[in-house]
């Protein structure tokens, strides 16, 4: 009875479908090139996380882009867009290769995200820390949750 269920082969199937996935997801966010110019290993759109800390009082946003010199990034302000571009190149080898498996993804990228509201954009700063660009910017006052006061109602004399 166990010999029909063989838990390597469900896994490994299952990560195989992930890995399909993953493919057709970055063939579609790259379908504003040509179609049929770009290999699956020319399309890169780098991870980003974004979070506010109304403790810290300031914006956070993590870009990674591993293996990219931070000189080859640019970053632009417009308004509260933020545009986010590079691009990672591939090493052209002279000779031959078998590849068993290949899964990094290559090419220019632009990521272009819309700040939230109160967010100083004026004195936004950028790091670049172990592969990770990160961004970060204080948050104005007004953005900030404040306490309101309930004051008791006063009783008018009858």
């Amino acid at each position: 009875m166990l010999g029909l269920f063989e838990p390597k082969r469900f896994y490994r199937d299952l990560f195989d479908f992930r890995r399909d996935f993953d493919e057709i997801f970055n063939r579609m966010i790259g379908a504003t090139a040509t179609p049929g110019t770009q290999t699956y290993e020319e399309l890169f759109a780098p991870p980003v996380g974004a979070w506010t800390d109304t403790e810290a009082k300031k914006f956070y946003l993590h870009v990674a882009v591993p293996g990219i010199d931070p000189k080859e990034v640019k970053i632009e302000l417009q308004g509260n867009v933020l545009t986010i571009s590079g691009e990672r190149k591939k090493i052209e080898t002279k000779k031959e290769l078998t590849y068993h498996q290949r899964e990094f993804t290559y090419g220019a990228f632009q990521r272009m995200l819309t700040l939230p509201e109160g967010v100083d954009a004026e004195k936004l700063t950028a790091e670049f820390n172990n592969g990770v660009l990160e961004i970060t910017a204080p948050l104005a006052a007004a953005a900030l949750p404040r306490r309101i006061e309930i004051k008791p109602a006063l009783k008018k004399a009858a």
